[in-house]
């Protein structure tokens, strides 16, 4: 390969628990460019969905930069050689993930997957613990629960006595036939004359 138009790309993805809160991230250096990282946050998954959605991700930000030719690191064996045909992808819940890869991989001159240990694949492995932990750190936090309504005082027994027989009262009426009498506006100025008489509402110029 051609070092002057070659992306180098180092990808990770874990899950903590497998299945459990997981995170991909991935670093793409490019010659006399800095590099370009991303990581973020996948809920609920397991390693190997983690690993290739890192990989699913990071070809298709290297193909929006114009990428052409690729050296793809990953300290994931697995996906490395399902990636180069040395094994069969058994999983299916891992195969649309890899259908996409393989795709994506046809839209560049070439690209050649290298299985790396994890000391060389450093950053991309601290930019995907700092996901999951800024994660775990949200979970920790208590949620701030929007202010409820102000507590009211129980209306007297003798104020909500009159308040049902005023509603009571239009109801019947209207169940009468006559939709209008009394009209509603007559049935609101009563309700608001009782708790303004009990003194439960401040009165005001109506």
């Amino acid at each position: 390969m051609n070092d002057l138009d070659l992306f180098t790309i180092h990808t990770d993805g874990g899950a903590r628990g497998n299945p459990g809160p997981a995170a991909y991230a991935f670093v793409i250096s490019r010659p006399g460019q800095p590099d370009l990282e991303e990581h973020g946050c996948l809920g609920t998954s397991t390693n190997n969905i983690a690993e290739y959605t890192a990989l699913v991700k990071a070809l298709e930000r290297a193909r929006a930069i114009g990428g052409r030719r690729l050296l793809v690191q990953s300290d994931s064996e697995l996906m490395i050689r399902q990636m180069t045909g040395q094994y069969k992808v058994k999983n299916e819940g891992l195969r649309p993930l890899y259908e996409a890869a393989q795709q994506l991989c046809r839209a560049f001159d070439a690209v050649t997957f290298r299985h790396v240990r994890r000391e060389h694949n450093k950053r991309a492995d601290e930019l995907c613990n700092q996901a999951l932990d800024g994660a775990a750190d949200r979970q920790r936090k208590p949620a701030q629960r929007a202010p409820g309504p102000a507590k009211t005082k129980a209306l007297p027994a003798t104020v909500r006595d009159d308040l049902l027989d005023c509603l009571r009262s239009a109801a019947c009426a209207w169940a009468a036939g006559d939709p209008n009498h009394p009209r509603a506006e007559q049935v609101w100025d009563q309700l608001w004359s009782i708790l303004e008489d009990a003194g439960v509402l401040k009165s005001v110029r109506r």
